[in-house]
């Protein structure tokens, strides 16, 4: 319901009228300055669009004892007396144009008196809410996390009743979620640095509408507070922003801890300003809440100015270097370590994707290696069924993934599988590509026809994927998820490889499946990772996508370009749209890092890390090529040089490795302890590596279509257009780096740019030399010609 007294007092407030007071309140609405005059209008339409909603807006002070809250005290009006204490807002508030949104600052002053642990709060609360109302928090929260949970810690054990239970209810960790049993509390309390960016939605299906809060990281009191909470009878829920956070449990991986969070002291002229913006939407499901929140990530954070520190071309020279050096052989078989055990796991984290830039390097030892290698773990890791074993030690014991005492057969997870079918037939694409089909094994190609076989014979068996499957005899283990959210796009590409129709056929449905189930109904992908449960996680959003736009390449139809747009929304909820501030002292504030782009690992693995697990994420690329919006360039873009300012280099210190390596931890966030924020793990991860190796790869240092005012640079250089005409433009590039850059281009006209993009046409794009704090000149033609 609507505070008339504190509507009407923000409206004068903001120039409507006179100054008013309303009785029995002590209030006094107060003018703005004249520069904002007309704004009133702006703060109407603000309370009018939170009514659509059955919303409101309030401010409140909050006392607390500790981290428990003593009492609160509402403004009612402008001015709050409370004993000795006299609180004062003061508003500005702008329409923000070409959407109903709306950019408020808010500043409140203690003018008189002192308070002792206070924090100031800023609530919208909603009446008639449903709990069938779509919450997320982007990169923790998704449809409130409103699931059956379990452990209470980190990767916790599957109970006995999911195992081999068709209807078993989608299962998260112990993690931050509006309560499911409503019997119980219903709270969310969350730190800024816990999200992808400092925000909280809802899309409600009654009233076919979205809102959308987004803040800053903090204030002059430190970082804030983002919370939800229902209540008791569900009716209503308050959405609330506090100055500075004070939760009572801070979440962790997978479980919770006291949080050490407090409120400041306040003395007389002490103040705080809060900066926020309120947008109202319409919508016709969670597909469209979710675009919207993509196209206004950044309103307020603003847009991000990422720095170019390591050319794409040095970082693919060290991370192969890198990998080159890590070829083994155990008793179990010749393979490059895909982590920092001698075991090995297949996909996920690099296993059998980092041997493909080795082949991309066209070389005669490493290619002989990737065989070697493909020898492996073809004739040791699949099972009868054509599905393969997920991880194998060094002495040659595999190993089951998710595994129960009372179900003792060996168990792989279905997203490794999806990754095995997906990159083999990429290995023999670019082995083809660069003449090399004559090494293509039969035995290689027969366990990728069986391994897309036995998908194709589970999805008409069983209806779906699964997250974990049997490899001996085919049989889901555990079921539901979005851990097979990959295997379309392998199908797919399985389908043209041996000219198999009906494996395309799959991969729609399955596709299709995904899209409804996951996306369109619940908000999200998950339980693609190994150490989580069935949470939200950002690489099963990724990995569908992959799916779409392979889809779109093998079928044409623009539903699945459609459905890709609505998935690279979802995947830009997993990735830090603003470059959060560090603690003073920390590794990376110490570097100053700017890690705008870096990715969020899942609901439960609250860390953010440079890169997609594990892809380049091209497929966000190919999806700007196809429509021409260039936020999806702008995001990958983002994300590869977040990755950038993860690398090891001299005078930029990340690992205790090799120059040239990186590992998987950026953390905003207090998840591991509030002194692991910004502090980079002394380690190394293979997957990350790989990531940086395959952005170098698979996307282009620049596109330019000559002729169409198109340019996007994604390499570490600066480029500008100097001249030009309808059939080529003339670029100077310069690398500010410390680093000489050879620069791929890819320059095409809107007619090529139509048709998708191959997987293997990296291998043809010219490179354009630049030195090492030099420049040079070219001229680029739109058949792809550099001179």
């Amino acid at each position: 319901m609507l505070n008339r007294r504190h509507y009407i007092s923000l409206l004068a407030a903001a120039g409507v009228g006179t100054k008013l007071a309303l009785e029995p309140s002590p209030a006094r609405a107060q003018s703005i300055p004249s520069e904002a005059e007309g704004v009133g209008d702006r703060a109407a339409g603000l309370f009018k669009s939170m009514r659509e909603l059955r919303g409101s807006l309030r401010v409140s002070v909050r006392k607390y004892e500790g981290t428990t809250l003593r009492r609160t005290r509402e403004f009612d009006g402008d001015t709050l007396i409370d004993g000795q204490q006299q609180w004062q807002l003061a508003w500005k508030v702008r329409r923000i144009p070409g959407r109903q949104g709306w950019d408020v600052t808010l500043t409140c002053t203690l003018g008189r008196g002192e308070a002792q642990q206070s924090a100031i709060s800023v609530d919208f609360p909603f009446e008639n809410w449903e709990t069938a109302n779509y919450v997320m928090i982007p990169g923790i929260v998704y449809g409130g996390n409103r699931y059956h949970a379990i452990g209470n810690g980190y990767n916790p054990d599957y109970p006995a009743d999911m195992y081999y239970n068709p209807r078993v209810a989608t299962t998260i960790s112990n993690n931050p979620r509006l309560a499911l049993d409503a019997s119980e509390p219903s709270r969310i309390e969350l730190e800024t640095c816990s999200t992808a960016a400092p925000s909280m939605s809802f899309f409600s299906p009654r009233f076919k509408k979205g809102w959308i809060v987004l803040t800053e990281q903090g204030t002059r009191l430190g970082n804030s507070g983002l919370s939800v909470e229902e209540s008791a009878s569900r009716e209503s829920c308050n959405f609330s922003i506090s100055a500075p956070v004070v939760r009572r449990l801070a979440a962790g991986f997978g479980d919770f801890r006291p949080s050490g969070d407090s409120a400041p002291n306040w003395s007389a002229d002490d103040s705080v300003s809060m900066r926020f913006q309120v947008f109202t939407f319409d919508a016709d499901g969670i597909p469209e809440h979710l675009q919207e929140f993509m196209d206004v990530r950044k309103s307020l954070t603003g847009v991000t100015v990422p720095r170019n520190l390591l050319p794409m071309s040095k970082l693919a020279e060290l991370g192969t270097d890198i990998c080159r050096g890590n070829f083994t052989e155990t008793q179990a078989g010749k393979y490059y370590l895909p982590e920092n055990s001698m075991d090995f796991q297949l996909g996920w984290v690099s296993g059998m994707i980092n041997t493909y830039p080795m082949l991309a390097l066209n070389d005669e030892k490493e290619r002989g290696r990737v065989a070697e290698e493909l020898d492996f773990i073809c004739s040791r890791m699949q099972g009868r069924s054509g599905f393969f074993f997920g991880y194998i030690e060094s002495g040659g014991k595999i190993r089951s993934e998710k595994s129960h005492p009372d179900f003792p057969a060996v168990q792989a997870m279905v997203r490794k599988n999806g990754d095995v079918l997906f990159w083999l037939i990429k290995h023999f694409m670019i082995l083809k590509a660069q003449g090399h089909g004559g090494t293509i094994k039969e035995a290689w190609e027969s366990a990728a026809s069986d391994l897309a076989a036995a998908f194709a014979r589970t999805w008409r068996g069983r209806g779906e994927f699964g997250q974990y499957i049997v490899p001996e005899t085919g049989e889901i283990a555990v079921y539901n998820s979005t851990a097979g959210a990959i295997v379309p796009a392998g199908l797919a590409l399985a389908a043209e490889y041996f000219r198999t129709p009906s494996w395309l056929a799959v991969a729609e449905e399955a596709a299709e499946f995904y899209y409804e189930r996951h996306v369109k109904s619940r908000g999200f992908t998950g339980g693609g990772c190994a150490d989580i449960s069935q949470d939200a996680d950002s690489e099963t959003a990724f990995g569908l996508l992959e799916t779409f736009m392979a889809l779109y390449q093998y079928t044409r139809k623009s539903v699945w370009l459609d459905r890709a747009k609505v998935q690279a929304a979802l995947c830009s909820s997993w990735t830090l749209a603003y470059d959060p501030q560090f603690p003073a002292g920390s590794d990376i504030a110490r570097l100053e890092g700017r890690m705008a782009g870096a990715v969020w690992a899942s609901s439960q693995n609250k860390h953010a890390a440079p890169g997609v697990c594990t892809s380049s994420a091209d497929h966000l690329f190919k999806l700007y090529r196809a429509t021409g919006q260039k936020k999806y360039a702008e995001l990958i873009s983002d994300i590869q040089h977040a990755h950038a300012e993860a690398v090891n280099m001299p005078g930029h210190i990340t690992t205790d490795y090799l120059i040239g390596s990186s590992m998987e931890r950026i953390q905003p966030s207090d998840a591991e302890g509030k002194e692991s924020i910004g502090k980079f793990i002394w380690t190394r991860n293979s997957w990350t590596e790989t990531d940086g190796i395959l952005m170098a790869l698979e996307l282009p240092g620049i596109y330019v279509r000559p002729g169409e005012d198109i340019l996007f640079t994604f390499d570490h250089v600066r480029v500008e257009r100097i001249d030009g005409n309808v059939g080529s433009t003339v670029l100077r590039l310069t690398n500010d780096t410390p680093y000489a850059a050879r620069v791929s281009v890819l320059a095409e006209t809107a007619r090529q740019a139509s048709r998708p993009l191959g997987y293997t046409a990296f291998l043809e794009w010219p490179r354009v030399e630049v030195p090492a704090g030099g420049e040079v000149t070219v001229n680029v033609t739109s058949d792809g010609k550099v001179t």
